[in-house]
């Protein structure tokens, strides 16, 4: 028996271990997983092929969500998805991997530790976010994983009950040429409408302005009004965004620029361009400036590397720890080894390769697991080919942004941007449940997760 191991329970996972299972069926007529799995045949001669999943979760998170409220319910079961496609799926972390002998060693939720043999490997294993190692770091709270997300909601929730703020001193420590008004723990371009009586309390300071800080940001302006306003406190909510490059949302381009400008000005979100955190305690922050901000809340969302699964592998790994791949997404010179999703630097056309995102994760992981299972049985791989790159960001309730290609054109803003992407990340990236015939029509890798084109 031969099995392809998918290793990771992301989008990329998923898409693999169904793509996978879907050409084996496709080629070999039968179900599957193989006899063993379904009490039924092959359909074929030739020896049996089986997929199988690692991962140490159950659920397959919608990562790109976490950043709304209520993130513990944005999850769905891995087994209802790939079960009734004949996907195995085994409970455990992978600790090593030997290309050589074509084995994993996998360790268990009871600490055991066993090795599983491959013949085929799709390495999915996401990213992570880069944590600061400064004074206070454990206050920080992200929206990586959905633990981060769930604990960042509890204690938001939390924030009515704290003991009131201690009256806030001016601090004696900041460099003597300081405009009074960064002394007050105040940007100089403070937006028309911040509240002049905002509290530690009601203050969150996010940092990092890419999609993840902004999509934090704008849309914990919402979530704190929601909380506060039962207390009387609406108006004393006050979000500061952090971002250590001179731009707020650089990253994003040029012609995105003045639409995050105006939501940010229209949400009344403050922003510290050209400075970082420095250090976190539990009423405020400091800034690389020597500024404090009080806040009961910080968001860390600046940086972002392959998860280290990635790392065990050898080849070659980019800045980020990407394993570097060619144009069928087998890792460069480690035979048997595909990779996909964060795990992955792939060439997309043009000069560019892949960047972080779950625009790349599902097809990435579709044709990863049809190469993979098409090397065993004699079918010729596909090479990557992506659709256009986009951006698509939800900007609470400033509306949205939609831009395309790498010069990064704004196409859509405002209501009709929120739109299409709350359809993205609502509807069109949630996998079919026990469905296993649909969810092997969707893993083919000539789908877009995209379902037209909104402009």
């Amino acid at each position: 028996m031969s099995e392809i191991v998918v290793v990771g329970g992301g989008f990329a996972g998923v898409w693999a271990a169904a793509a996978a299972a879907r050409l084996l069926k496709e080629v070999r007529g039968g179900v599957p997983g193989g006899a063993e799995e379904t009490g039924g045949t092959t359909g074929a001669a030739g020896p049996e092929h089986t997929v199988r999943l690692v991962t140490p979760e159950d659920d397959l998170v919608m990562r790109p969500r976490l950043y709304e409220a209520e993130p513990h319910t944005m999850r769905v079961p891995l087994d209802r998805i790939l079960a009734p496609a004949g996907v195995r799926r085994t409970a455990a972390a992978v600790t090593a991997v030997d290309t050589a002998r074509r084995t994993l060693t996998a360790v268990d939720r009871t600490g055991e530790a066993r090795e599983i043999v491959y013949d085929r490997l799709v390495l999915a294993t996401g990213s992570r976010l880069v944590r600061p190692e400064i004074p206070g770091a454990g206050h920080l709270h992200d929206v990586d994983t959905l633990a981060g997300a769930t604990a960042l909601d509890t204690h938001l929730h939390a924030l009515p009950d704290l003991p009131e703020d201690p009256p806030q001193d001016p601090p004696q420590d900041l460099p003597q040429d300081l405009p009074q008004v960064l002394r007050n723990g105040l940007p100089k371009d403070r937006p028309e409408g911040t509240p002049t009586a905002a509290t530690a309390r009601w203050t969150a300071v996010v940092v990092g302005s890419g999609p993840t800080g902004l999509e934090v940001a704008t849309e914990l302006v919402r979530r704190l009004r929601t909380i506060a306003a039962p207390h009387g406190a609406a108006d004393q909510v006050r979000v500061v965004l952090v971002e250590r490059a001179a731009t707020v949302g650089a990253s994003l381009g040029a012609p995105a620029a003045p639409v995050i400008a105006r939501a940010l000005e229209e949400l009344g979100i403050e922003t510290r361009p050209g400075v970082t955190v420095t250090a976190v305690e539990a009423g405020g922050v400091t800034l690389s400036d020597g500024s404090r901000l009080p806040a009961r809340t910080a968001v860390w969302t600046a940086g972002v590397r392959a998860a280290e699964p990635a790392g065990l592998v050898p080849g070659r790994h980019d800045e980020a720890g990407r394993l570097e791949v060619d144009a069928f997404l087998q890792v460069t010179g480690v035979p048997g080894v595909w990779a996909a999703g964060d795990a992955a630097t792939a060439p997309t056309g043009h000069g560019h390769r892949t960047v972080f995102s779950c625009q790349y994760a599902i097809p990435l992981g579709k044709l990863a697991g049809r190469n993979a299972a098409a090397g065993l049985l004699g079918v010729e791989p596909e090479p990557f080919a992506p659709g256009p790159y986009v951006i698509c960001l939800d900007l609470g309730d400033a509306g949205g942004l939609y831009a395309t290609g790498w010069e990064r054109a704004v196409q859509l803003t405002g209501d009709e941007a929120k739109k299409y992407k709350r359809a993205v990340t609502e509807q069109w990236i949630y996998p079919p449940l026990d469905d296993g015939p649909e969810l092997l029509r969707q893993a083919d890798h000539r789908l877009r997760t995209r379902r037209s084109n909104p402009v």
